[in-house]
């Protein structure tokens, strides 16, 4: 019987933190390092801290000594700070790389101290966030990353405020964490929808993050049933929507309007394609290309084929003259090849990213509604009016015309009756009030 033996032992890196005169910066401070030496060999990494030379004592050797007590405060004691936990993250990573046995260099000790920063992030509720919307945006998904995103800007001003914090680890999100956050929105005057958008965004995160391991179902602070009424809930949020729907002689005042500018006149017809569109939301009617339409014997077209954005859903319907007469009015502007554009929101020249057309499309969505208060008070109209209202307007129409709600939902591409009845949820108070006013 032989044993296996080594005369090797490998050695421990060491870890300091460098005043760094070889390089002056612009302010004319020179930036704090770390130095990482192994076998004889020294590699720096900047911290991206810097110090002015006169709070800088040469003389001493530990660098929570060598910042002068002259340096400002809280700057000094955050600068100390910042540099203990740089300090430590390399130095815990060079004793893991030294208890592992095998050989290593000063760039590996870098390496793991990368690592082993990004798996502790990971249990931290903003880190992670952002690395959830990081994901999104890498496989295209910029609407969805964009609002987890706007999630964790919003969480990091009440961090900052409430608890003097960067970010929080997830067993802090509890039920007083919510409450707490909720009255700070309400005190900006958030309203309702948003709230629901807000808390939804956040559960979801938490689902993610107990799925992937890095947060415990025990802190879970989102009421799953019924008994856990102790738990925050997100349906208390009242999301109903106010009356949205324009009554059809609104829409006809809008198309006898002659607006005075392009840009007005590009807001009425997004409208009126949008209404007589089966409710084509914004985000997809902007897309639309005239290789989406198929076209009659005679070169009409007369039907509209797209996937739409949010859903994934595919659409085929029938065109309506007024459609058909907008679609003419764009013909000779943009249908120079079957890939362009059929409404001039979007140039592809320009807006090639996903992110680049996101932007520009928010922007122009943005634009469009503010020139659609202005039509709405030349028409007369008292709804505030934006391209969701034609939505609206499209499945009330189709309901006061004995249309049935599941018909109505799948032109929508609703998932289920429950999301349509909320947008025809004013409908049901005009016939009762209707009906009530037969008994006079």
């Amino acid at each position: 019987m032989s044993t296996k033996t080594t005369d090797h032992k490998e050695g421990k890196a060491t870890v300091k933190i460098v005043y760094y005169t070889s390089k002056t910066l612009a302010d004319g401070s020179h930036p704090l390092v770390v130095r990482v030496t192994k076998n004889r060999k020294q590699v720096y990494r900047y911290t991206g801290l810097s110090l002015l030379p006169k709070y800088w004592n040469a003389e001493k050797s530990n660098y929570r000594e060598a910042v002068r007590k002259s340096y400002p405060e809280p700057q000094r004691e955050e600068l100390i700070k910042g540099l203990i936990s740089w300090e430590a993250k390399y130095t815990e990573a060079a004793d893991t790389l030294a208890r592992a046995d095998e050989q290593h260099d000063a760039e590996a000790v870098f390496s793991k101290g990368i690592e082993e920063r990004k798996a502790a992030r990971r249990v931290q509720l903003l880190a992670y966030i952002e690395e959830l919307a990081a994901g999104m945006a890498a496989v295209g998904k910029i609407g969805n990353a964009g609002v987890y995103r706007d999630l964790g800007n919003q969480l990091a001003k009440f961090l900052q405020s409430e608890y003097g914090a960067a970010d929080v680890p997830f067993e802090r999100v509890n039920g007083n964490f919510c409450t707490e956050w909720e009255a700070t929105l309400r005190a900006t005057g958030a309203q309702e929808i948003t709230l629901s958008l807000r808390f939804r965004t956040l559960r979801a995160v938490l689902n993610k993050a107990i799925a992937a391991g890095v947060a415990k179902a025990e802190h879970y602070p989102f009421a799953r049933t019924v008994a856990e009424k102790h738990k925050f809930s997100v349906g208390k949020f009242d999301v109903s929507t106010t009356k949205r729907a324009l009554p059809r002689a609104a829409v006809r005042r809008l198309e006898a309007l002659e607006p005075a500018t392009d840009r007005l006149r590009l807001a009425k017809e997004v409208f009126l394609f949008s209404f007589y569109g089966g409710g084509i939301n914004f985000v997809d009617l902007a897309q639309l290309r005239w290789s989406d339409l198929t076209f009659d014997e005679s070169g009409s077209p007369d039907r509209l084929q797209y996937v739409r954005q949010k859903t994934g859903g595919k659409f085929s319907l029938q065109l309506m003259g007024p459609a058909v007469a907008l679609l003419a009015t764009y013909a000779p502007l943009t249908r120079a090849t079957p890939g362009n554009y059929i409404f001039p929101i979007l140039n592809p020249a320009r807006h090639r990213t996903l992110t680049q057309i996101k932007n520009r499309l928010h922007k122009v969505l943005g634009q469009v509604n503010k020139d659609l208060k202005i039509l709405a008070e030349q028409a007369g109209i008292t709804t505030p009016l934006t391209t969701y209202v034609a939505r609206h307007s499209f499945a009330t129409a189709l309901k006061l015309a004995g249309e049935n709600t599941a018909v109505i939902s799948q032109a929508m591409g609703h998932k289920s009756e429950a999301v349509t009845a909320v947008y025809l949820d004013s409908f049901g108070s005009e016939l009762v009030d209707d009906a009530f006013k037969r008994l006079l």
